[in-house]
């Protein structure tokens, strides 16, 4: 299989509006105990992040008490 291109679109899909709900956690007190933006955890939820480092990833499931695959999804593909 061929690596994806730069613009294409991911099949990881970000949970974080789901496990935020569950816990009653706002966006804005996640990046307070992560210590990043509001912003950029907002492009990870939208699914427009190219990138998060490992430690800010680590941050996010510590303070959501959850594991990375449960943040972090891949969607599969519909068969037609």
């Amino acid at each position: 299989m061929a690596p994806a291109e730069p613009d294409e679109a991911s099949d990881l899909h970000c949970r974080l509006d789901e496990l935020l709900e569950a816990r009653g956690m706002t966006l804005t007190r996640l990046a307070e105990l992560v210590g990043v933006s509001v912003v950029n955890l907002s492009v990870l939820k939208n699914d427009r992040a190219r990138a998060i480092r490992f430690s800010t990833l680590q941050a996010i499931c510590d303070a959501l008490e959850c594991e990375v695959g449960d943040l972090l999804v891949v969607r599969r593909s519909r068969s037609t």
